[in-house]
């Protein structure tokens, strides 16, 4: 089966699933991730899922869709975004059978709750964030770039 292009259907009016929505963009080397933001203005679950999907549904929980059509939700879709940018490594304590319980209801909590983490978690991830890209930009100025080979460097044409 064809994994890839990976399509992640992401609240973007969430400010954690923007900011995750883009760690996985700058990270997709491979072009194998598409973003849909399905708060976005003329979004229509519609074309999704041969029309069964819903908005509400989808604001459950992010949803991806592999090139088959076939739907991967929550914790499942994270995972599989994860490993298309080569972070699989990150996603094993989810894929262990005694944890995964507690992964499912962890995250289903978190998208129910997601606007309220937002506000108490952004500020500290903006922050990190930020400091991480100053570093990697004195990288860059040194000579030490440590973005992938598909963004362009400075100096590069």
């Amino acid at each position: 089966m064809t994994e890839f292009p990976l399509t992640l259907l992401y609240d973007g009016a969430c400010p954690i699933c923007r900011f995750e929505m883009e760690r996985l963009r700058e990270q997709d080397s491979l072009h194998r991730l598409a973003f849909v933001d399905i708060a976005a203005t003329g979004f229509d679950p519609r074309h999704w899922g041969d029309g069964k999907a819903t908005l509400d549904h989808m604001q459950q929980l992010i949803h991806a869709v592999r090139p088959d059509g076939e739907f991967l939700l929550g914790v499942d879709a994270l995972v599989a975004a994860y490993q298309a940018v080569g972070w699989g490594h990150w996603t094993w304590p989810v894929r262990l059978p005694f944890l995964r319980p507690v992964a499912d209801r962890g995250y289903a909590a978190f998208a129910r709750h997601r606007y309220r983490v937002s506000r108490w978690v952004m500020p500290w991830l903006a922050a990190l964030w930020a400091r991480g890209a100053a570093r990697r930009m004195r990288a860059c100025a040194n000579g030490t770039c440590p973005l992938p080979p598909s963004h362009p460097r400075r100096g590069d044409a």
